[in-house]
C-alpha cells in the first residue's frame, strides 16, 4: 500500500487575494455664473448692483437668452431670479392710479426648441416700495431708468446631461388693472426680467478633439 505523506498546513502555498480597485471618486459639485448672451439688457440695478436682463417673447431658441453650460457629469441645476416689468411714475403712484398685477410665463429651452420647463412669476404693484431696485442709466430723477424689476421668483431648472446650451424665452404677460385685464403674447415684446444667474454642476471631461482631415492632392 503507497503511504499517504501529510502536508502540514503552513507549508501549502496559496494564491495572493488581489483586492479590488478603488471606485473613482467623483468631482465634487461646483456653482458658478455660467457665460450668459442678453441680447437685450435693461441695466445694472443702483442697490443691488446686480445685471438684470429684459426676456421677450419668441419662438426661436436663438434669440432668447442664451445660457452656456461647462462641461459636465450628470443634470446640471439651472437657478435664476424672474421678475416682472414696472414702468414706474412717481404721478400715478400719488393719485393712486398705479396698481397692477402682473403674471409673466417664460420657458426654459434646448436649442432644438425643446421644452425643457416652464416658470412663472405673479405679484401687485402699489407704491415704490415694490420694485425690487431701480436701474441705473436713465433720464429720470436720480439718473434711473423708468422701467424697473418688481416681484421676484427664484427659479430651478433642471438640464438634462446631453445640453450644452439653453435658452430662455418669454411666453406671455397678463397684466390686470383696475379698468380691465390685457394679455401680451406679440413676438419680440419685453415681459420679464431675469437676474442672478447660477449653474450648480458636476465637472466632467472635455470634449474630444477630432483630428481635421486634411487635404490630399491629386496628380
Amino acid at each position: 500500500m503507497a503511504a499517504f505523506i501529510a502536508v502540514p498546513l503552513a507549508a501549502q502555498t496559496s494564491k495572493p487575494v488581489r483586492k479590488p480597485a478603488p471606485a473613482p471618486t467623483a468631482a465634487p459639485l461646483k456653482q458658478v455664473s455660467p457665460p450668459i448672451i442678453c441680447p437685450t439688457p435693461l441695466g445694472v440695478g443702483v442697490k443691488t448692483k446686480a445685471n438684470f436682463c429684459d426676456v421677450l417673447t419668441g419662438r426661436d431658441p436663438s434669440s432668447g437668452i442664451l445660457i452656456t453650460l461647462p462641461p459636465h457629469k450628470g443634470p446640471v441645476t439651472l437657478t435664476f431670479d424672474l421678475h416682472n416689468r414696472q414702468t414706474y411714475s412717481e404721478e400715478q403712484v400719488q393719485a393712486h392710479r398705479a396698481y397692477a398685477r402682473y403674471t409673466a410665463t417664460v420657458g426654459v429651452f434646448t436649442m432644438d426648441n425643446t421644452l425643457i420647463s416652464r416658470a412663472a412669476v405673479q405679484n401687485e404693484f402699489r407704491t415704490g416700495a415694490d420694485l425690487v431696485d431701480r436701474i441705473a442709466g436713465g433720464a429720470g430723477p436720480g439718473g434711473v431708468k423708468a422701467v424697473a424689476p418688481t416681484g421676484t421668483e427664484s427659479i430651478s431648472v433642471t438640464i438634462p446631461e446631453s445640453e450644452s446650451e439653453v435658452s430662455v424665452l418669454g411666453e406671455k404677460l397678463t397684466v390686470d388693472r383696475v379698468d380691465g385685464t390685457a394679455t401680451y403674447s406679440s413676438l419680440g415684446r419685453p415681459i420679464a426680467v431675469l437676474s442672478d444667474v447660477k449653474i450648480e454642476y458636476r465637472p466632467g471631461p472635455p470634449p474630444k478633439a477630432t483630428k481635421k482631415k486634411g487635404f490630399g492632392t491629386r496628380d
